[in-house]
């Protein structure tokens, strides 16, 4: 399955010194810490330090953005990631429902789950 990750203007002036400054990786994971199995979880939008060895690279309007491949069958085909208003957090939506409309960027360190 490959998926399609949009970025609104908004999301991406938030996100664009962020990106810039730093040398890490936009990535898009499904966080089930804390959910009880790998099935439940949430979308969650992450700053990496590299890539894992299950990640492939998405290409977007905006910067590559990391998925796990094995979670793919998690996320819709077509998504967008917007800046909820008046807000510093992100929202992850497709055409048919809003993914997570909650999704801080969070720092993990490469290996770790958050």
């Amino acid at each position: 399955m490959s998926v399609s990750i949009t970025f609104t203007d908004a999301a991406k002036r938030a996100l664009a010194s962020i990106v810039a400054q730093s040398e890490r990786q936009l990535k898009l994971a499904f966080d089930t810490d804390g959910c009880g199995c790998l099935v439940d979880g949430v979308p969650a939008l992450w700053l990496v330090d590299k890539a894992d060895d299950d990640d492939v690279a998405v290409e977007t309007n905006f910067a590559p953005v990391l998925v796990e491949r094995s979670r793919l069958i998690f996320f819709d085909e077509a998504m967008t990631i917007d800046l909820k208003p008046g807000t510093t957090v992100f929202q992850l939506k497709s055409p048919g429902q809003t993914l997570n409309g909650h999704m801080p960027l969070v720092e993990v360190k490469s290996g770790h789950e958050r």
